[in-house]
């Protein structure tokens, strides 16, 4: 084991990765403590919530340690091009967030929450230990196909988990119960703990000593989460389980978990072959939306018809969010570790900065939403979407700005980056929780999932988008300062396109609030929704901070 002496480039380094450490073992005691003890509740909550915490946790710890060092591992190991790496890449991310659409649906129709959950948790374990096997390196290397089936595995696994968990939560609360946002921002700390402390050890290790640690640690801690999550199965109290069991009778059970083995053969193919996901992108895409809008059309009351139509808006203004923020991963990333000062910090290790500024800002705008809607001046839904936007654009443009005023020969100083990244957080902090709150609530509950599937699917097609754009930036035969100014230059036009576009929905948010209906929504039992007074604060919960299991 001398070979996992710890050693670091710098003292922030060190303290970095030892304060990650500690804050995962921390939280993981708490989780332990918390579920354990005898009562049905703590801290106001069920002990569920805990639960599905520490299994969302780690979860994302696991896909966040891969994330972290994706785009490296396919140009440094596998040595793709940037562009084919960063197409690779948004095409990988596209089909995480198609698949949680027919992961809803099934779980809607046939399995109920609990058991989609626990049958992409298996398939993620799975596949973030096949990701460990790295081989020789290079596209001839035979290994890469255990690769792309390591992808493939991660796809359908996060497809079947990531919509349904955050159901669940909702489940263990009334529609107008007011815990639910604290719940939800509970939860979403979970999210963020897991991705912030992924990206920093899982990071050092795999950039410092080799990817198979860095990618084992990753399954290590989804294996975590499965264990968790069924040693939790009493405490969810009977929550997402199967509406109708006689279903799953005959074998149909099995038939689905085919069906889910026969989607992982068909990701294998889709994630070679990035065109394809493309067209998967466009056809599927209508399709969804024009069943969606049928069912709103044709089936629903005219109050819920109004209220998908503003969901749907919310869902279109996410993909132009998601496309700019999810270039974090790629572009964003590659531009950190070639064009930016990092004072000797592995760059993988800064994608763990958007997580801990959550982690950090999270409650603070849970208290000013709370705040400005006790005085009735809370914005609303569609006008946080426009003011995420704005911001998104605002931190490219900021970016842009850093970089150009030390001058492009010049290293751009790391702080740069911090700034980028919070402008990013401030705007996910306005939409992301904001959307699955609106989801959440403004879908009839026998849509629940197939909505929040849609959700996601919006996050695909962002997903996608951003490989397009990261592609644009791929300039890495040009010329180091040359391809420094190409990055540049396409960040400067996403930046004010996206500026345009947040000042453009905010203009027209109060007529999608209208179609809300917020104050005739009523609750899981069929009562009548809050008036008066009380009208304001279900307001605030629409957008309060409810997370997003983003990628």
């Amino acid at each position: 084991m001398q070979e996992f002496i710890f050693t670091f480039d710098s003292a922030f380094e060190m303290w970095t990765f030892w304060i990650a450490v500690i804050a995962l073992a921390g939280f993981l005691l708490a989780g332990l403590f918390i579920i354990t003890r005898p009562e049905p509740e703590v801290v106001g909550h069920p002990k569920g919530l805990f639960v599905l915490f520490l299994a969302e946790m780690w979860e994302r710890f696991s896909y966040y340690g891969m994330r972290a060092l994706l785009i490296f591992y396919l140009v440094q190991h596998w040595l793709f091009s940037d562009s084919e790496a960063s197409i690779i890449y948004g095409a990988y991310t596209a089909l995480v967030y198609i698949t949680p659409v027919v992961g809803g649906y099934l779980a809607d129709r046939y399995l109920g929450q609990r058991k989609a959950v626990l049958f992409g948790a298996i398939l993620l374990t799975f596949g973030h230990f096949f990701m460990a096997f790295e081989g020789g390196g290079g596209q001839a290397d035979p290994m890469i196909n255990v690769f792309w089936l390591a992808l493939a595995l991660i796809i359908v696994g996060s497809g079947f988990l990531k919509a349904n968990i955050s159901v669940i939560v909702g489940q263990l609360y009334a529609r107008t119960d007011m815990r639910r946002d604290p719940a939800y921002t509970i939860f979403y700390m979970g999210i963020n703990v897991g991705a912030a402390t992924a990206s920093i050890i899982c990071g050092y290790l795999g950039q410092t000593y080799g990817w198979k640690y860095g990618f084992g640690l990753a399954g290590l801690g989804m294996l975590i989460g499965l264990v968790f999550f069924i040693l939790g199965k009493p405490l969810l109290l009977g929550k997402g389980e199967p509406k109708d069991p006689s279903k799953l009778s005959g074998g149909r059970e099995f038939g689905i978990y085919g069906l889910g083995l026969a989607m992982v053969a068909l990701c294998w193919v889709a994630i070679q072959y990035q065109d394809m996901v493309g067209y998967v992108l466009g056809a599927f895409g209508g399709a969804l939306v024009l069943y969606v809008l049928i069912i709103a059309v044709t089936k629903l009351p005219s109050e819920e018809r109004d209220r998908i139509l503003a969901a749907m808006f919310l869902i279109l203004v996410s993909i132009v969010f998601w496309a700019l923020f999810e270039q974090a991963g790629s572009s964003l990333n590659l531009f950190t570790d070639r064009h930016v000062d990092t004072q000797g910090v592995n760059a993988s290790m800064f994608q763990s900065i958007n997580a801990i500024y959550i982690v950090l800002l999270a409650p603070l705008f849970a208290m000013l939403w709370q705040g400005l809607g006790a005085r009735g001046m809370e914005p609303s839904a569609p006008m946080k979407f426009g003011l995420a936007v704005v911001q998104v654009g605002l931190g490219f443009l900021v970016l842009v700005w850093g970089a150009e005023a030390v001058g492009i020969n010049v290293p751009t100083p790391v702080i740069f980056i911090f700034l980028i990244y919070l402008l990013h957080t401030t705007g996910e902090l306005c939409l992301s929780p904001v959307g699955l709150s609106a989801m959440n609530r403004l879908s009839p509950a026998h849509m629940a999932s197939l909505i929040m599937g849609t959700w996601f699917f919006a996050s695909a097609t962002g997903n996608f988008a951003a490989g397009l754009i990261a592609a644009a930036t791929g300039a890495e035969g040009v010329g180091e300062d040359a391809g420094k100014q190409v990055v540049l230059d396409v960040y400067t036009t996403v930046g004010w396109y996206a500026v345009a576009i947040g000042v453009g929905v905010m203009v027209i948010s109060p007529l999608v609030k209208k179609l809300m209906h917020l104050d005739t929504l009523k609750d899981d039992a069929g009562d009548q929704g809050l008036a008066g007074g009380a009208e304001v604060g279900l307001e605030a919960s629409e957008a309060g901070v409810h997370p997003e299991t983003r990628s």
